[in-house]
């Protein structure tokens, strides 16, 4: 099968986080964003799985720093996107009948701000940094209840495309 939907979901990923980037929040955090391009990453994942994701997800890392030139962002997005990834993944996998594509959402958002604590951390040799942990948690609920309900309306619309485009394949 052609996996021209990677691309095209890489580019889609992209341009959200270029947008979103340009987004203010009203939080004196450095760094902050919304996490909206997880919403093209949980979609993924749901509907074409886990290795499409995975290469979606390294790709808009790498091309990202390549756009805006922010190799040190690099480090942070590549380890929230993968941390996420594989959370959302296996919650999914193990723990679907207890929770819905919010609950897979939030507990992406979580790993994903846990994973960019940690990186940050090393990187600055500095342990305290783990105070923003509570405040990013808490502003992850938001957003990570806004990527799970996004994803759910499109997982529920791309299934149904691609159920009608194998029944009606020649």
């Amino acid at each position: 099968m052609k996996r021209l939907h990677i691309p095209i979901l890489t580019a889609v990923a992209l341009v959200v986080s270029l947008i979103e980037s340009m987004i203010p929040l009203p939080v004196i955090m450095p760094g902050a964003k919304l996490g909206l391009s997880n919403i093209v990453i949980l979609t993924c994942l749901i509907v074409f799985g886990f290795r499409d994701s995975l290469v979606i997800g390294v790709l808009k890392s790498a091309i990202l720093m390549l756009i805006t030139g922010a190799v040190i962002s690099f480090f942070y997005s590549l380890a929230g996107a993968m941390s996420s990834l594989i959370v959302m993944y296996l919650v999914n996998k193990y723990l679907r009948k207890y929770f819905s594509l919010i609950g897979v959402s939030l507990f992406g958002a979580f790993f994903h701000n846990l994973s960019q604590v940690i990186v940050c951390a090393i990187m600055l040799k500095n342990s305290r940094i783990f105070v923003y942990l509570p405040i990013l948690t808490i502003l992850s609920i938001f957003t990570g209840v806004f990527v799970g309900l996004t994803s759910n309306y499109l997982t529920n619309a791309l299934l149904k495309q691609k159920k009608y485009l194998y029944a009606n394949r020649r």
